[in-house]
């Protein structure tokens, strides 16, 4: 994971938020892209498409966790569960 978050602070992938358009209007990591969770499965072309790897995040963990299953499923690789924007933001600052 240290690989990927480098790769993340570099610029070198994607940040995907699943919360609600709200939550993310309220908070969150620059430069994410938001989708929220009961879309990934329409936008999973979209998805695909984005620079990797893919870090999914949401609140706590588990609307990312279950969004990074569905993309895996769906035949997506280099897509990894960020879990909570604020630890994750914590690890991207701190690192």
């Amino acid at each position: 994971m240290q690989n990927v978050i480098k790769s993340i602070k570099e610029k070198k992938g994607t940040l995907l938020d699943v919360r609600s358009v709200m939550e993310f209007k309220e908070n969150h990591i620059p430069g994410a892209i938001n989708i929220t969770l009961d879309t990934i499965e329409a936008n999973i072309n979209k998805i695909a498409e984005m620079q990797k790897p893919i870090v999914v995040y949401c609140l706590s963990g588990g609307r990312s966790a279950i969004a990074t299953g569905i993309l895996q499923q769906n035949g997506l690789q280099e897509v990894y569960n960020g879990g909570g924007i604020f630890s994750l933001n914590n690890i991207i600052n701190n690192n």
